[in-house]
């Protein structure tokens, strides 16, 4: 028997990137890995409806596209939000059809990050590095973006029956860190209940936007007035940014709706970092991502259809104080304060879950980048803790990473949009580089999971994947808005660019250590049973 530990033999023997596949020599010991060729530290405590869950939770498509309508509207009305978000989400499904693939072929907590090490052949590295921090980066400002809508609900249900009222930054930024701290508390100290909580926020995430449907479309009747003209739902362009072309109006508005189906999720990715939490991953997975897609298209679509026919005065949308401006519109479809207040409540409670479906994720992206010391700190972060068996020391830097942003917050709020504004583009950038070298390489360098697009299919969805992402990814770094001053300035670029001139400079400083994401055939001798 060989007495070596695990990490001296996968050392010693080091897969090569080749054209065809890189595998791992089949050792003979007992102490099973997973498919990211690391052991298998964290519990398989999730199934697939727990899974389910937290991609539906963390994407929460309706809270978070609620969070930014104001902005949505300028771009074509209530039609431009419906018909942006019906593209985005189009868009936004052949990019989850690219990542179930990988998923499947390589069911691993690294998610993105894994699959661009891997499919980057030669180039596996430096892919990989770079697709890794820039998926953490999209989920740490996904998270922040949360609870800083969470902060302004909570300042606007205060501000409902106070009309003499003037909300200051401060004021949401204590709001935003009671919710940040608190959801990062339940993902600390309560690993072995997540799956059961995660179960009962899709109940209220769903039950939610169904209570929200059903009383913007039946409230107007009751009270008498009317609904709002087909005409100004579905037909009605408004273009309020001061572009004068409406064609790029509308994609640049897809922005919203990208933000919206992808926040934070983006997708797939929440659902592929639970991979070596639940058991059959490679078949799982794949299904966990096409219910999490369905669930928030359907919902987020007929949320916005029915606060859109129950609104009545769309410039008092527009022109409202209130730091939440859906509130406007709940107390026209309602008529009233408390109704309007009961249906933030409401939203509130899906918008905390998610952040606590966001917490889950965002630590464990950081955790499996410390793993392959590809961070700062990662012998602390990469610990798993004793009794907790979660990542606590990552997810608890994440919480941290927000405090400091909110702290951003107050003394900008232009900067601090321009981090949380970045999240589209960081998260979109992450998954080209692992879908772009996949159908480069003709796909050759994963082994086809339970999920695989044989054939042409792959190629397509592949292609169109990339092609969409390299185009919106400029087209989202221009102004959202005409003239442009130092406050409307769109800094997506500034930010996207200058987070990925530190990534370059620390790549410097650990390329020489730094081996990253092994692939692990899926006949493997060390694979544990439940791993694929």
């Amino acid at each position: 028997m060989d007495d070596r530990s695990l990490d001296e033999k996968l050392k010693d023997n080091k897969p090569e990137f080749r054209s065809e596949e890189l595998e791992i020599a089949n050792f003979e010991e007992t102490e099973y890995i997973n498919p990211s060729g690391h052991r298998q530290e964290v519990h398989r405590n999730f199934s697939i409806w727990s899974v389910l869950a937290v991609g539906v939770v963390a994407g929460n498509c309706w809270t978070a596209l609620a969070g930014t309508l104001t902005v949505a509207i300028s771009n074509g009305g209530p039609p431009g939000v419906i018909y942006e978000f019906i593209f985005a989400s189009l868009m936004y499904a052949f990019i989850s059809a690219s990542m179930a693939e990988l998923a499947s072929a390589m069911p691993s907590s690294g998610g993105v990050y894994h699959f661009a090490s891997v499919c980057g052949g030669r180039f596996g590295r430096l892919t990989g590095w770079f697709a890794g921090w820039w998926n953490y980066c999209a989920y740490q400002f996904g998270t922040a973006s949360m609870s800083a809508i969470c902060g302004k609900q909570l300042v606007t249900m205060y501000g409902l029956f106070h009309p003499e009222y003037e909300p200051q930054t401060w004021h949401a930024l204590i709001g935003y860190l009671l919710v940040t701290w608190s959801t990062c508390f339940v993902v600390l100290f309560f690993n072995r209940a997540l799956p059961m909580i995660e179960k009962m926020s899709i109940v209220i995430v769903v039950g939610g936007v169904f209570v929200t449907i059903m009383v913007c479309a039946l409230m107007p009747s009751v009270k008498g007035k009317p609904y709002a003209s087909n005409e100004f739902v579905w037909r009605k362009w408004q273009n309020e940014t001061g572009w004068t072309s409406n064609g790029f109006v509308f994609i640049a508005g897809c922005l919203n709706g990208a933000y919206g189906i992808g926040t934070p999720d983006v997708g797939a990715p929440p659902v592929t970092h639970l991979s070596e939490e639940l058991p059959r991953p490679s078949r799982n997975i794949p299904k966990a991502i096409l219910y999490q897609n369905l669930i928030n298209f359907l919902t987020t679509l007929l949320f916005l259809v029915a606060i859109f026919y129950a609104l009545d005065d769309l410039d008092a949308v527009i022109g409202t104080s209130a730091t939440f401006p859906l509130t406007e519109i709940y107390r026209q479809a309602t008529g009233s304060a408390g109704g309007a207040l009961g249906l933030v409540i409401v939203i509130f409670v899906s918008s905390v879950v998610c952040i606590v479906a966001g917490y889950i994720t965002c630590g464990r992206t950081l955790w499996t980048l410390s793993r392959d010391d590809a961070v700062p700190f990662s012998k602390f972060l990469s610990k798993i803790h004793p009794t907790k068996r979660n990542p606590f020391n990552a997810t608890l830097t994440c919480a941290i990473m927000c405090t400091l942003l909110g702290c951003i917050f107050v003394a900008s709020t232009t900067a601090f949009n321009a981090f949380v504004g970045s999240f589209v583009i960081f998260s979109t950038l992450s998954y080209l580089a692992a879908i772009l070298p996949h159908l480069l390489s003709r796909r050759s360098h994963v082994e086809p999971g339970d999920f695989w697009m044989g054939g042409w299919v792959g190629y397509v969805v592949h292609t169109i994947s990339c092609v969409y992402i390299m185009a919106f990814i400029v087209i989202f770094c221009f102004p959202f808005t005409l003239p442009v001053d130092a406050a409307s300035m769109n800094y997506a670029s500034l930010i996207t660019g200058g987070i990925s001139v530190f990534i370059v400079g620390w790549w410097v400083v650990k390329k020489g250590k730094y081996e990253g994401p092994k692939f692990v055939a899926r006949d493997n001798a060390l694979l544990a049973k439940d791993a694929l």
